[in-house]
């Protein structure tokens, strides 16, 4: 796709552009677009691009979508040009599969998306004192319409919008796809133990079970900041990232390089949880976090220690939270043993714009059985959750 210029505006005083790379854009300019949530930063996205975990050769091509009002920037999208669909969260392989046998092409197709993190946020981003901020989040969703046709792509997808992106793609007329993920709530605890409290008989039972273990097998756990990390301990956490890898036979999707990055430009989001043994570390956890939200994101370990998986990538991270009044740890998808924990779920969602007409019926219909599934599942995750009855 090459660099354009949408000349069509809701207002003679917008344009649109299609970029190359967000390090066309100064970082100040592109942060005060956001929503404060750090894996949407411009040192978090650059650094995916300034390391090579995403461009050419990866399937991501960054193509970030943006708006200017009399040369100004007052609206932007993170957009990739996508080769696959892995990293994404959003599975829709059975889609580009069913294309394929049609004999029509899926990919390349268009995705707003933060790379290999399922994470809600801001994907409309506008300025907030803008009087025309409406407008302009319906101008971007316009300038992505056309450009599905402009340059005959199968599909648009935009992936975890927030509440308010999420309602105008709604009225624009896009499909919606729901889903489900785990989050945890600090109830304004006092400490670990006044959320233990909170818990069922059983579960909690268990969780002192598990911690004694870890105190048992010797592991001692340090809670490691950004601010104070050194080059040893990414290098150790990016050994341990390497090694789940491994041992689940995937591709690593990020560079050695992009954890250096994000440990120098953003590491007032950064929390590093190391586990020793002896003062020797055999595991640790990524985190990234800012005054309200927690993500956990990657872990890993050198050496197996029965249960420390939970310590490190939950109950370690619920201190932090309490202890800093961090109000929600977002766990991700997957892993119903997060509901023993303290998870709850919660809905998210993802919204879609398929250019075949037959196609985008089919899709619907699909859409709509498997919304039902996904409400009947969050139904009875909600039915067992693990708090004691009031």
């Amino acid at each position: 796709m090459t660099r354009t210029q949408d000349t069509t505006s809701i207002q003679q005083a917008f344009s649109v552009e299609i970029i190359t790379s967000i390090n066309e854009i100064a970082p100040a300019d592109w942060d005060a677009l956001t929503d404060g949530t750090p894996l949407i930063s411009h040192a978090f996205l650059s650094a995916l691009e300034n390391s090579g975990s995403v461009g050419q050769g990866t399937g991501w091509v960054p193509h970030p979508l943006i708006v200017k009002q009399n040369n100004r920037l007052v609206g932007a999208m993170p957009l990739y040009l996508k080769n696959h669909s892995y990293g994404e969260y959003v599975f829709d392989w059975a889609w580009a599969d069913a294309y394929q046998r049609s004999g029509f092409n899926y990919y390349p197709k268009l995705l707003s998306a933060i790379p290999f993190s399922p994470i809600t946020s801001s994907r409309l981003l506008s300025q907030q004192q803008l009087e025309d901020k409406s407008e302009v989040q319906m101008l971007m969703i316009e300038a992505l319409e056309n450009m599905l046709h402009q340059h005959q792509l199968s599909s648009a997808h935009v992936l975890f919008p927030d509440e308010l992106s999420a309602k105008q793609l709604a009225s624009a007329g896009w499909l919606k796809r729901t889903g489900v993920q785990f989050r945890w709530q600090n109830k304004n605890y006092q400490n670990f133990e006044d959320f233990l409290a909170t818990l069922s008989h059983d579960k909690r039972k268990k969780i002192h079970q598990e911690r004694k273990k870890i105190v048992q097998a010797g592991v001692v756990c340090r809670q490691i900041k950004g601010t104070e990390a050194t080059t040893d301990d990414w290098d150790f956490f990016y050994q341990c990232y390497s090694n789940t890898y491994r041992e689940h036979h995937s591709t690593l999707y990020l560079t050695q390089q992009f954890f250096h990055l994000i440990g120098k430009n953003m590491p007032q989001n950064i929390l590093l949880i190391m586990a020793e043994i002896e003062g020797k570390p055999v595991a640790s956890t990524l985190n990234i976090y800012n005054e309200h939200s927690l993500y956990g994101r990657y872990w890993g370990a050198v050496q197996f220690v029965s249960g420390l998986h939970f310590e490190l990538c939950y109950y370690q991270a619920q201190q932090f939270c309490i202890a800093e009044n961090i109000t929600y740890f977002e766990g991700g998808a997957q892993g119903e043993h997060k509901l023993a924990r303290g998870f709850e779920p919660r809905p998210t969602c993802s919204y879609h714009k398929i250019a075949h007409p037959d196609f985008e019926s089919a899709i619907q219909q699909f859409l709509n059985r498997e919304g039902e599934g996904i409400a009947a599942y969050t139904s009875e995750l909600e039915d067992r959750a693990p708090f004691k009855a009031i």
